[in-house]
């Protein structure tokens, strides 16, 4: 039961950040929540680190592989909040989770992996659920223009380059507490790189009503990554997996009771929400 435990609290604390950051988007910006959120990320994980034996050892493929997804971890989560910011949290955070869908097309195309009878319905109910999550989103959303949907795609698809990479580290070395926090600096890094050149046309908003709700989602979701650290390392992908997918299901539950005035959930939204956490996880359980 310890696996599925946290699990679930991978879950929880994942839908926790969603709807915290969404509130502190009232008074400050997605690029704020980018900085605020990779710094409490490596001051945790790395008192968590000294907290409980200090630098182990770990093989040179690991740290390179690792250091590739902090590289893209700052626009991993920027597009995420920009996403939630644009076009609202449950529709972001059900976007993001369809990630397994291009696995399972890419296993098809590229490696020429038979589409199997679970397989080819999880994909149907993750399209099924994009396209109701999506319906006539224009209409449903103020200001709502179709560029918007960049940011989610954009979230998925680093996604599905950085879990592999993650994969290989922990199979090089297997000291997940070690390589989660060596992402925190190489982020920071890469997010100061980005700030200070020209492509980077915003700035830094510091409001300090924004620093809690800021400041909370940064705390949930560097808990959400010790509690799947925990979770993996208690039980196998096929039970973790499909509980922490269940995201979106929480984070809409959360948000329909403490964003309901800031952001407005339809029918199709919800149906959408479930078909995709639905396909998600019989897709994971696709052996």
């Amino acid at each position: 039961m310890k696996a599925q435990l946290f699990a679930l609290l991978t879950a929880l604390a994942f839908a926790g950040s969603n709807v915290s950051v969404k509130r502190g988007f009232a008074f400050s910006t997605p690029l704020t929540a980018t900085f605020v959120s990779l710094a409490i990320h490596s001051v945790i994980l790395w008192i968590a680190v000294f907290a409980t034996g200090g630098i182990p050892p770990v093989a040179t493929g690991a740290v390179i592989a690792i250091a590739v997804t902090g590289l893209l971890q700052p626009g991993i989560r920027h597009f995420h909040y920009t996403g939630i910011h644009k076009i609202g949290t449950s529709r972001a955070v059900t976007l993001r989770n369809s990630y397994p869908f291009l696995t399972v097309i890419a296993g098809i195309v590229f490696l020429g992996e038979p589409l199997t009878l679970m397989g080819m319905a999880g994909t149907l109910l993750v399209v099924g659920g994009i396209v109701l999550t999506s319906w006539r989103m224009d209409r449903n959303t103020p200001s709502f223009r179709w560029i918007y949907l960049f940011y989610p795609i954009a979230t998925v698809l680093l996604t599905t380059i950085v879990h592999p990479l993650r994969r290989y580290a922990l199979l090089q070395s297997h000291e997940p507490l070690l390589l989660a926090a060596m992402v925190g600096p190489i982020a920071l890094l890469s997010f100061a790189a980005f700030y200070a050149s020209p492509a980077c046309e915003d700035k830094l908003v510091w409001e300090r009503r924004a620093l809690w709700p800021l400041a909370l989602s940064g705390i949930f979701e560097t808990l959400a990554v010790l509690f799947m650290l925990v979770a993996f390392s208690s039980g196998p992908v096929y039970i973790v997996s499909p509980i922490a997918a269940t995201v979106p299901i929480w984070t809409m539950l959360i948000g329909a009771i403490f964003l309901r005035e800031v952001e407005q959930i339809n029918l199709a939204t919800i149906i959408g929400t479930i078909l995709v956490v639905a396909g998600v996880i019989v897709i994971s359980l696709v052996q």
